[in-house]
């Protein structure tokens, strides 16, 4: 893989900022795009802009083949039997509150638990915590050790006849550790509790294959995958689909409506109320492509490399410290030096063009866990290469004596 011939397919890649060149290491929070995926925003816009599934007149069917083209490329990028099992959502975080409550709220009783990770984003703990206060059940924690790493042993304690949902990301995305979810699955499935994967910081670095984990739910984010903002997917094996009420109500996803009585269209439209972000899913589609362009093989090794010279270089800093040194990891370290603040280290940085997150991650509790107020994170992706971890070393260098 030319690593050159890729950082050509994303133009903001060439932008300047403080008048420095663009150094971007912010993709765990979000990915660039390349011209392929703009290209088809704009096509969208300029030649066939339609709503779907709704019209006989060729705009119209135009735009609906391009969405369901998109449903087809994801069922194949997930290996999903079928593209019923593809619901589009607004992201991650909405897939996940679907399931919650829709999921969550039918099966959910007064003592039932919900088993998360130390590790979880926000978005894959707060609205367990909601239905579980609705519904009177518990929330248990799998604890992670000071690599970052889940503690599995505990799964025998922790999964019991009680355990009716467990929900973990497959990569987190404070620490870059990749979690054993195939064990967390197995362990769940032998007490008949159904499991969600996060995929939101998978998707882009690793396969995935849904029918090998035999996960039951499984959703990730456009926009980490060089698509656009407000997209997303939720997998569900069908049987568990067809048995879960709609979680919103409206045009499209339903099959007849009388003021009496609503009955329901048939997935994966039963979930997919309203308008949806048409041009959005047609251009997730798009990026899926861009990335099929490229082997796994090939990407996994670039990245796997640029991950070890990236930590190598950091510790030639004196007092930094990495948080998240997991066996298995990717893309992503974490680290503050001395007692300097994350926002200063994150604000002196972007003054030279350095583009890096800092703060909590939206993971508060892991935070809490290892007594810090946040990280400084870089995080990686296809496009980077070994200039850009130079350039944030010697920024490093620049800028660290103005606050140590």
């Amino acid at each position: 893989m030319m690593i050159e011939q890729v950082r050509k397919e994303f133009p903001l890649l060439t932008e300047t900022v403080n008048g420095n060149p663009l150094i971007y290491l912010d993709n765990a929070a979000t990915t660039q795009k390349p011209i392929m995926v703009l290209d088809a925003i704009d096509a969208y816009y300029k030649t066939y802009n339609s709503n779907v599934h709704r019209g006989v007149h060729s705009l119209s069917m135009k735009a609906t083949e391009a969405m369901e083209n998109t449903r087809e490329l994801v069922r194949s990028f997930l290996n999903a039997k079928r593209t019923q099992e593809i619901i589009f959502t607004s992201g991650t975080t909405a897939a996940i509150n679907l399931v919650a409550y829709s999921y969550g709220r039918k099966v959910l009783q007064p003592g039932d638990e919900v088993l998360l990770s130390g590790l979880e984003h926000h978005s894959n703990i707060v609205p367990w915590q909601m239905i579980c206060e609705e519904k009177g059940a518990t929330i248990r924690i799998i604890p992670f050790n000071e690599k970052g790493e889940l503690v599995l042993s505990e799964l025998k304690h922790l999964i019991t006849d009680k355990t009716k949902i467990v929900a973990v990301n497959h990569i987190s995305n404070s620490l870059g550790t990749i979690n054993d979810i195939k064990t967390i699955i197995e362990k769940a499935h032998q007490v008949d509790a159904k499991v969600l994967i996060d995929g939101a910081q998978a998707v882009a670095h690793l396969p995935v294959d849904v029918q090998a984990l035999d996960c039951d739910f499984y959703c990730f984010s456009g926009h980490k995958l060089y698509g656009p903002t407000g997209v997303g997917i939720l997998y569900g094996k069908e049987e568990i689909l067809d048995a879960m009420p709609p979680f919103f109500g409206g045009g499209e996803m339903i099959s007849c409506v009388t003021f009496e009585k609503t009955t329901y269209n048939e997935l994966p439209f039963k979930f997919e109320a309203g308008t949806p972000n048409i041009v959005g899913n047609i251009a997730l589609g798009t990026a899926i492509q861009f990335l099929n362009s490229y082997s796994w093989d090939d990407i996994i090794m670039h990245e796997e490399k640029l991950l070890e010279y990236l930590t190598v270089e950091l510790l030639t800093i004196d007092e930094l410290k990495i948080y998240g040194t997991a066996d298995h990891k990717t893309s992503v370290v974490s680290f503050l030096v001395g007692d300097t603040h994350p926002y200063d280290v994150g604000v002196l940085l972007d003054k030279l063009g350095i583009a890096v997150r800092t703060g909590q991650h939206c993971t508060e509790p892991l935070m809490d866990h290892f007594g810090i107020p946040g990280t400084v994170r870089a995080s990686l992706s296809i496009y980077n290469n070994k200039e850009d971890v130079d350039a944030l070393i010697s920024g490093l260098k620049k800028t660290l004596p103005m606050l140590l």
